[in-house]
């Protein structure tokens, strides 16, 4: 299949969405889905020539015949989606199947302080106004062909408006469900989180399967954090192995808020992550962590950016990959100073570690720095598990796979214990048990 049959495939998915559409929701939006699809189609799917897709190829995306997924008409039983997700009974919970809202397997509670938490189909008929004077603000797709295709297709997702000044004592947990069918199926989820000044809340991205299957999910999450806001925001995504996902984050922090980015990348095919976050304001204090798991011939990839645009502020970023088999990671790490954004500190660490002789990792991260008084570090390290503390694991009568278990996951345990949720952060630990339980006799010699 040529690359002009590729983008046909959905622009001619798009123009049966678009006549399914036809008047319903703002005036808006529809000339906003129209202005994606046509930059998409001028883009095209990105290749390994293009230098932030070089390691990274998504051909098997572009060469498969995806159509728009829909909400099976069965649907999901609330027990099967317990067994799916964390169990965070005290949450407010969204659940979207196949990128659609299921208000049965969501919460119906009213949130403290006046805040909303809706799908994104409800606030366009309920809040226009609001989303309109965020939507497709934070998230550029005039040259993302991802973040195009999704714009193109914008039509549900979560909306999150948290107040000024409202605090909210227990998480917003956001899940997505992707259920196969006989044909693979594409679902573009539109995610909008809205803290307001001075406001404090928890939000949680999980992303699963329901079965095994050939999906793609492609979701785009708009973040404004106001002055003074602080803004807890975890993305775990553990799908089936057959899986696609891209996944665009794009916040913007005011004066002297607190943005907190964990994001968890533990199952899927080929799952890519583009993190960006403007610090637009004086005092702010930034936290982006992530782990990802790579097992069989997974790829996975996070590029993300910190954008210092105003002085007196911090960034801290640790993220940690565990490779085996013959799994690929990208980690491209950007930190971005500019000439006014005096008095910034940032670091950025990346570390990898390879359980097999066939996994590979190519790490880069970076540092633009057009300001003089600043302290900004970066660092990458790729290795292998301690021969010394294996034999001192050994010499206690530990097999071999219980010690090199213990000692992967002292590894992540430092990401993982940032988790403020604590049975997301146990679910996450078991979940990285799991994955290593899989690769036992799969260690390189």
């Amino acid at each position: 299949m040529n690359a002009t049959a590729e983008k046909n495939i959905h622009v001619a998915a798009f123009q049966r969405f678009e006549s399914e559409l036809a008047g319903s929701g703002p005036s808006w939006l529809e000339p906003l889905r129209k202005h994606g699809m046509a930059r998409f189609s001028a883009l095209g799917f990105p290749t390994t020539r293009d230098e932030e897709w070089k390691f990274t190829s998504v051909d098997p995306i572009a060469r498969t015949p995806f159509r728009p997924a829909r909400a099976p008409a069965g649907g999901l039983g609330p027990a099967a989606v317990d067994r799916l997700i964390p169990a965070l009974p005290d949450a407010h919970r969204l659940v979207f199947v196949n990128g659609s809202f299921a208000k049965e397997l969501s919460s119906s509670k009213a949130l403290p302080g006046g805040a909303r938490a809706m799908s994104l189909a409800a606030a366009l008929a309920e809040e226009p106004d609001l989303v309109r004077a965020v939507l497709a603000r934070r998230a550029r797709h005039e040259d993302r062909a991802f973040t195009a295709l999704n714009t193109a297709f914008i039509r549900d997702g979560a909306y999150v408006r948290i107040p000024d000044g409202a605090i909210l004592p227990e998480p917003i947990h956001i899940v997505f469900i992707s259920l196969p069918g006989a044909e693979p199926e594409a679902s573009h989820p539109r995610n909008m989180i809205l803290a307001g000044r001075s406001s404090q809340a928890s939000v949680i991205e999980t992303y699963v399967s329901g079965g095994r299957g050939i999906t793609f999910t492609n979701v785009v999450t708009e973040v404004h954090c106001g002055e003074n806001a602080v803004l807890d925001h975890t993305k775990v995504e553990r799908e089936a192995p057959g899986s696609f996902h891209i996944a665009t984050t794009a916040a913007l922090v005011e004066r002297s808020g607190n943005y907190v980015f964990r994001n968890f990348s533990l199952g899927g095919s080929i799952v890519r992550n583009d993190i960006d976050v403007v610090l637009d304001g004086e005092g702010i204090e930034c936290h982006l962590d992530g782990l990802y798991l790579g097992t069989g011939d997974k790829l996975v990839d996070n590029h993300t950016r910190i954008e210092h645009a105003k002085p007196h502020c911090d960034s801290r970023e640790v993220y940690k990959g565990i490779l085996g088999d013959s799994a690929r990671a990208v980690f491209n790490g950007k930190i971005h100073v500019r000439q006014d954004a005096q008095k910034t500190d940032a670091k950025q660490q990346n570390k990898n570690l390879l359980l097999s002789g066939d996994a590979v990792v190519d790490t880069k991260p970076e540092l633009e720095i057009f300001a003089d008084d600043v302290k900004c570090t970066h660092g990458a390290t790729v290795g292998q598990l301690d021969d010394l503390a294996m034999f001192y694991l050994r010499s206690r009568g530990l097999d071999i796979d219980s010690a090199r278990n213990i000692l992967i996951h002292a590894f992540a345990s430092d990401v993982i214990s940032r988790v403020k949720v604590e049975p997301l952060r146990a679910w996450i630990d078991a979940a990285l048990v799991e994955t290593l339980s899989g690769l036992n006799g799969k260690r390189a010699p």
